[in-house]
């Protein structure tokens, strides 16, 4: 279990990043993508990302990517710096320019753990050629393996940055808090997530908590291991459906089609109006409200729009929030 411990100052200080880390997603989709697994949202993905750096790049670039970062266990601070927030190109400045005494830190503990190549010595000594071959890597991957879903990362990241803005407005900070249950368990000052691969405690000092959606995240939450760097937590949002691509051949086409056939069911000025009113989230209650229905017909409309793929629901003790997919939120700016 790891135990997050706050005071008065931390409560002030926790926020929300502002969008995807494109460092943590990179990162915690390479061990995605070493971990065979039978989760439907994830498969598609694995298989067209490991054919495509087979054929595109080969094994030998990527090896001491993919040793640093195995399936389960420990992988290294410094691949995940703060700088990754403000861009994937400061992100990689600040790996590069990463000191010394903290890469031969946590490559020491990585080789305890895990078999490493010749080239993680080259690594620990800070040598600036390996340091550029690492996130050279680390950039081909991205391209591959990211940018082409990069808009369905993002707007999954940013329905659930809505889902806590909600929490957030409705509960203050301990209200944000609250709502990473069953995920994690806030109560007096202290967050606990069970599950943790490890028995910790993070005092935060009054540095306060970076929370970080993250599409990758499988599953539990992750901190740093290293205690005195800024303190984040990375947490898994909801995939909206999984990941899909406008250039997948013929089964984009198959989608589309199956979009078009459901969609036949969203004709009409009230279903328009109500996926236009969850633009920003709207819970049920709101929609009824905004559009003078009742609110079992504003919940009958938002499982039809959910059922075609253009919502998706959460839902916090007795309220409903609704989101936009990115095939909803494609046809609204349609």
């Amino acid at each position: 279990m790891l135990k997050i411990y706050f005071s008065p100052d931390d409560i002030l200080r926790t926020r929300v990043a502002p969008g995807a880390d494109p460092l943590w997603e990179l990162i915690l989709s390479v061990h995605v993508l070493q971990v065979r697994s039978p989760d439907p949202l994830t498969s598609g993905w694995r298989r067209g990302v490991s054919r495509e750096l087979r054929r595109q790049v080969g094994t030998e670039p990527m090896r001491l990517l993919f040793a640093l970062n195995p399936g389960r266990g420990y992988f290294p601070d410094f691949l995940t710096p703060h700088e990754g927030l403000q861009g994937l190109a400061e992100g990689l400045e600040a790996i590069r320019s990463t000191p010394v005494r903290l890469l031969h830190r946590d490559m020491t503990r990585m080789a305890g753990e895990h078999p490493l190549p010749a080239s993680a010595g080259a690594l620990a000594r800070g040598e600036p050629e390996m340091l550029r071959h690492l996130t050279d890597s680390m950039e081909r991957y991205r391209e591959l393996a990211l940018s082409p879903y990069w808009a369905h990362i993002q707007a999954a990241i940013d329905s659930d940055r809505m889902r806590r803005a909600r929490a957030l407005l409705d509960g203050g900070v301990e209200g944000l808090l609250d709502s990473f249950r069953p995920l994690a368990r806030w109560e007096s000052g202290v967050l606990e997530i069970h599950g943790y691969p490890e028995s910790r405690e993070l005092h935060l000092d009054g540095r306060g908590l970076l929370l970080v959606p993250s599409f990758f995240c499988a599953g539990t939450p992750v901190a740093l291991a290293d205690p005195d760097l800024p303190p984040v937590l990375v947490y898994p949002v909801d995939r909206l459906g999984g990941l899909v691509t406008a250039a997948t051949g013929g089964g984009a086409s198959a989608r589309a089609g199956t979009g078009r056939e459901a969609l036949a069911a969203l004709l009409g000025r009230t279903r328009a109006a109500v996926l236009e009113a969850t633009d920003a989230g709207c819970t049920t209650g709101e929609v009824a409200r905004r559009l003078r229905i009742s609110p079992a017909a504003a919940s009958q409309h938002a499982t039809v729009l959910r059922n075609a793929g253009l919502l998706v629901s959460h839902r916090d003790r007795n309220t409903v929030l609704h989101t936009l997919t990115p095939l909803g939120r494609a046809i609204l700016d349609a």
